[in-house]
Formats: structure tokens, sequence, C-alpha cells
């Protein structure tokens, strides 16, 4: 990958000029990772939902058209005043109204029936029968006034009045006691007077029960206590719970789809109106929104910090900076609309697309590291982000895994099913663990979670874009560039066949160095397959293309090392003009670096002993690597070319070659401008070595079969 820094400059010298330069390049930095954390910063709070207002609208009796409403803290939830009303007319049927149990009375009521019966058995006229008779009755009529005054009599008002209320019991109060007794088990005095006459029995005659006047002496022995029970009867009513219920903080409110009955229309209401409360609070607002901004803040300065520390190319190149961040902000910014405006569900967002396509374009690490800052952004405007957390960090994973080297558009199919796959595993696992059971799972996850795999396919068509937009380079295009039916290699294999295969035995040995080195195969392969596409504007020129007598002979060396330095410029053309990928041009411009064309260099100043030769005709225009792959293909072709001039191929020769190439490119500072270090440059000297070692070994002669001339030849017969 390119890297276009506006801030670096190469120091070349110790001067208090560069001294001075360089601290305020360092200077102007640092204030560029300042305004861009507070830029990304001020984008993503102002992006957040303001405060916790309830605009949900919706209808009773029609399904909730929004995601699953989960509370955001604890609240109860009140009852309706219809609710209210039937609980206080049940408090009332069930109360039990208090009375007074005077036991007196049944013993006043037995006296006057025994003085009724005296004065009625004084009458002369009455028999001696008669009055044995009249004893009696009185005996039966006293059995059962016990009977009657045991239950208690009240007065038939008093009565009527608790039926129409629908009291069905009521409680006796005897001393310190009270009793409860249903109330058609208590008399009125009405009651009681029909109980005693109506009483079957062969031996007692209604007429005669009647003329003991027994209406005349029945009297209630239970009186109402207004006092206890109108105190009682309050101390229930304060006892009602007004209440629906407690909603707990993350506890389901209602779930996309279901019917909004009554009972989830009280719960809502009172979630309004606790909402809406919060939001009056003016201060909790501001002090929300500056702990956003603290916590924001400080995980956009940690992946500044990152990158810094560990990926200081990806700063220097303002492509990548911009790419991170945009992407990081966009996924964010999408994540706080989809919470603030009830859009769908957060797992319906595809926050894997950032790791995929940091992954494709950058690296793992950075994938993950600024995966994690995004997710982590994103929890701060849920209420319970935990299983957010926790499935897109696992799905980040896989999909870093799975993309280790983007070659096939399949690829990305592949990764999107394998995300899909575990975070419904992940999901599932999740609910075990809080507790549910399957036939508790609300589905409308699950269908939120296979809608996020399905947006992740669009990651391909983005990646294009992104290539177009930035000037980044997939794997995918890479491969696609290494087609031999490309234009540009279908003409080298025509009109500079030895150029072709010189290139394509670069290809294979840099990208084997790359692997080796840690360094990217398929772009050091595809850098190596064009870096030489400019020799065939004059192919002749170049040993590899010629077979009989060279051109140069009759050229001045000063003019054969302008043909052959041309060879880099004409490559930058044709690739501008087959719209190559700028990280394919710096092969071109770079496998010779600011090298020389030193056969003609030192031809021309074998020619010219006493002149002072100037180097710069002799020159490559550059630059020299800036990166790993490049100085790899530099090494490779000088490589590659040197060895084809080799009398004889043993094992010293070709290690000796590979060291005194190399030794002298480190020497002349090729490499001082790229990040490539000497133990890669150790390896890719072994790779070197063997892969040389394994093209120009030495090869059996086969006898020939000696048949002597006067050997007759055998007979077929």
């Amino acid at each position: 990958m390119l890297s276009f820094n506006p801030f670096k400059r190469k120091i070349k010298s110790n001067s208090p000029k560069s001294r001075k330069q360089q601290k305020r390049d360092k200077m102007w930095l640092w204030i560029f990772k300042c305004i861009l954390s507070l830029v990304v910063t001020f984008i993503i709070v102002y992006a957040m939902p303001r405060t916790d207002r309830f605009n949900y609208q919706y209808k009773v009796g029609e399904p909730w058209p929004y995601r699953t409403l989960l509370a955001t803290q604890k609240f109860s939830v009140e009852l309706d005043s219809t609710s209210i009303q039937t609980k206080l007319d049940s408090v009332s049927r069930t109360f039990q109204p208090y009375f007074n149990h005077n036991t007196t009375v049944k013993a006043s009521v037995l006296r006057k029936l025994k003085k009724l019966n005296l004065d009625h058995m004084n009458d002369s006229t009455v028999t001696f029968w008669q009055d044995f008779k009249r004893t009696k009755y009185e005996e039966h009529v006293t059995t059962l006034l016990d009977s009657i005054y045991a239950h208690g009599v009240m007065s038939p008002a008093m009565h009527d009045s608790l039926v129409r209320h629908g009291t069905t019991s009521i409680r006796i109060i005897d001393g310190n006691t009270a009793v409860s007794r249903p109330l058609k088990s208590v008399f009125t005095t009405l009651t009681a007077y029909s109980y005693i006459i109506n009483s079957y029995s062969p031996h007692f005659k209604t007429e005669i029960l009647k003329t003991f006047n027994l209406n005349t002496i029945l009297q209630e022995d239970l009186t109402y206590d207004v006092v206890k029970s109108q105190q009682e009867h309050e101390a229930m009513l304060g006892e009602i719970d007004t209440g629906a219920g407690i909603v707990s903080a993350g506890e389901q409110i209602v779930y996309q789809g279901e019917m909004v009955t009554p009972a989830v229309d009280q719960k809502l209401k009172a979630y309004r109106t606790i909402m809406n409360d919060q939001a009056q609070q003016n201060d909790k607002d501001r002090y929300i929104l500056i702990g956003r901004f603290v916590l924001v803040f400080i995980i956009v300065s940690l992946l500044i910090a990152y990158l810094t520390l560990f990926r200081n190319d990806y700063i220097d190149n303002l492509r990548s900076t911009i790419l991170l961040f945009t992407l990081l902000t966009l996924i964010v910014v999408f994540g706080c609309l989809m919470v603030g405006h009830h859009l769908f569900h957060i797992f319906a967002l595809p926050c894997c697309m950032l790791p995929i396509i940091v992954r494709v374009f950058l690296d793992s690490r950075t994938a993950f590291i600024f995966h994690t800052g995004t997710v982590l952004i994103i929890s701060l405007t849920l209420s319970y982000p935990y299983e957010f957390l926790i499935l897109q960090l696992i799905t980040g994973i896989i999909a870093i895994q799975n993309l280790r080297e983007l070659s096939q558009r399949s690829q990305i199919i592949h990764t999107a099913a394998v995300i899909t796959l575990f975070a419904l595993l992940s999901h599932t696992a999740y609910l075990f663990i809080i507790g549910e059971q399957p036939k508790d799972f609300d589905t409308s996850l699950y269908v939120y979670i296979l809608v996020n795999g399905v947006l992740l396919l669009f990651a391909y068509p983005l990646l294009w874009i992104l290539e177009k937009s930035f000037g980044f380079v997939s794997d995918v295009t890479l491969v696609e560039l290494t087609n031999i039916n490309h234009p540009l290699l279908q003409r080298m294999t025509e009109v500079a066949p030895g150029t072709f295969q010189h290139s394509m035995q670069v290809a294979n040995l840099a990208s084997e160095v790359a692997k080796q080195v840690g360094a990217k195969p398929q772009l050091v392969r595809t850098g190596a397959l064009y870096h030489d596409i400019g020799k065939i504007e004059r192919p002749v020129f170049f040993t590899e293309n010629q077979s009989g007598v060279s051109p140069h002979a009759h050229l001045t060396p000063l003019k054969s090392a302008e043909v052959i330095i041309a060879h880099v410029t004409n490559g930058l053309t044709l690739a501008e003009n087959h719209n190559l990928p700028p990280v394919i041009r710096r092969f071109i411009a770079t496998h010779h670096g600011k090298g020389m064309a030193k056969y003609f260099y030192i031809t021309y100043c074998n020619q010219h002993p006493d002149e002072e030769v100037d180097q710069a005709p002799f020159t490559y225009p550059g630059p020299n690597p800036e990166t790993t792959e490049e100085a790899i293909l530099m090494m490779c072709d000088s490589v590659e070319a040197a060895s084809r001039s080799l009398p004889e191929y043993t094992e010293d020769s070709i290690s000796n070659l590979v060291d005194r190439i190399i030794d002298t490119q480190v020497k002349d500072g090729y490499f001082h401008e790229c990040d490539i270090t000497f133990r890669q440059i150790s390896i890719a000297k072994n790779v070197l070595k063997e892969r040389l070692k394994n093209i120009y070994h030495t090869r059996i002669t086969y006898p020939e079969l000696n048949t002597p001339s006067n050997n007759p030849a055998p007979s077929t017969r």
C-alpha cells in the first residue's frame, strides 16, 4: 500500500533548520490528531439520542409497530380509575362489618316469654290440661330461642342493607374476640318469628304458638358498631394496591407485533410518564451529554494512540486514516439513528462490515481494534448492552478469521453465512444463560440477525466503491490483475516474451519471499508481473528479448542508458493509460529505485577517462522503495536478472551472487526509506538462494545406447 504522507518529510541532515522543521512537523501532526479526535467525537455525540423521551405512536387493540421495548429503569404501573374502582367495590363486598353482641337480650326475651305464659295460665278459664300443654309449648319456644340467639338477631332494615351492598359475612364482637359469621345464618326479628311459628313438629300446633305473641317480645341482640366498622373499612381501603405491578430495568414492556391490550397500555403510559419527566430534568441531560462526550473522546483517542504506537504508517497515510474513522463514524451514526428513532433493532446493524473492510484493505489487528471501539461507542446508547457487546465481539473475530486473504467473491458470502450462524448460536446461548426457555424466545431477534447477515453481503460492492474512492486495492482486484489475459500482459507475451518470463520468475520469487517475511504475497506478485511493462515499447533493447546483435552496439552509452531508463517512465505511462492502481504503479517506479544503469555508466567513464562524468543521465528517476513489498521486488528483480549471467550454477556461486547484490543495495541506501528489517533481509536472502538452487540445479546427462555397427539387427522372425 502506498504511503502519501502530508506531514512526513525526510530528514537528510542534522542541521538546525532540519531539526526545527522536524519539530514543526510533529506539532502539526499532533494538532491533526487532536482535531480528528474532536471532530469524530462531536459528530458521534451529536448523532446520539438527545434525551429519553417517549415518542412512540400506537393504538390500543392494534399490534405494536416498533421493535421490542425494554425498560431502561425500574418503574411501577398504576391501575386506571376503572380498575381501582373495581378493587374498591371488591373490598366493599368482601368487607365484614362489625356488630356488638348484647348477651342480655336473650335473657330478657326469655323472661318476657315466661311472664306472658304465667299471665295466660292465671286466667281462671284455663284448665289444668291446658296449663300443662302450654308449659310444653313454652319449653319448645325456649329451645328455639336458644338456637336463634346462638346465631344472632339483627334488625330487618340492617339485614336488607347488608344484602344490598353484597355483604356475605359479618364479624360479631363478643368480649375481646370477633367471630366471622355468614350473613345468611344470622336472623332478623322477622325471620326469627317465622322460624319459630313455621318450625315443623307433630306435637306443636302453629295456632297455639301464635298465641305466645312472640312478635312483641323478640329483640335484636346484634347492633352495628359504626366506629369499629368504619376504621376497619378505611384500613382495608388503604391497603389496596393501586399499582398493576413493578417493571424491572431491562424487562420487556412490549414485543414487536404484540397486541396492545389495556394492560400493556397502562405499562406504556407509566413508562411514558417517567421518561418524559426525566427528559425535563435539564441538569441531568447536561451531565449525560458531558459523560457521553468524555467517553467517546477517550475511545477515539485510544484508537488514534493505537495507530500512533503500532501503525504509524496509517497515520502518515491520510487515506487510511480517513477510511478508518469514516467507517467508524458512519456505523456509529447509523446505530444511533436506529436506537433514537426505534428503527428495526440494533441487531440488524451490520457492524461486521468494518472489520471486513479494514481486514481486506489494511490488517487484522487494526480491524479488531476499530471494531471493538465501534461497538463500545454504540453500546453507550443502549440500556442493556451486554448481549450486543458479546455478539459483536464474537462475530467480529469470526469475520477477521474468515478473511485472512480475500481472493474470491464467494468468500464474502461464506463469511456472512458463518457470522450469521455464530450470531444465532451466541444469542441462543445468552438466552439460556439468563434463564429463558425456548418457548419464551423472542423470534423477531432471530429475524434481525438474519437481516444482518444479508446486509453483510453488500460489503463486496462497498469494497469496490471504496477502492475507487480511496485508491485502495483489494486482493480480489490483485488476483484479477494477475490474469495473463489482461491487455498489458497479453501484449508483453507477444512482443517481449523474454521480459514476460523474467516477470513471471520474479513474481514467483517475490511472493515466496513475502510469505516468509510476513509481507503481502499477492500484492508483490501482482506488482512483479507489471514492473517491467515499459519494456514492451522497445523490447529489443533488453537482453532477455534479444536473439542476435544487440542494438546498443550502434548507440552511445549515454543514449543506451536513456533508452534503458525510459522503460520506467514508459511503464508508468502505460499503467496510467490502462488504469492500473497507484499501488501497482509504485512497483514500476521503485523496482530500480534511484539506482544507476551501471553498465553504460562504467562504459562511458572508460571511454572518457579525463572527464568528470555526470551521474544524473545514468540514474533512474526513482523513488526508492517505501514499503517492504517494494523492497522485496527490488531484491528479487536484481537477483533474478543477474542470475542469468552466471557462468556456472553452483551452490557457492548462487549464494555469493545473492549476498553481493542485496548487500550492495543495503549499502547504497536503497532501503533507508522503507520499514524492512535486517531479519527480513536475511530471510529474503535464504529464500532466494534456495529457490535459485532449485531453478538452476545440475541436470543428469543421460547416456546413449551404444550399439556396435557390426552387430546385425535382431531378427523379427
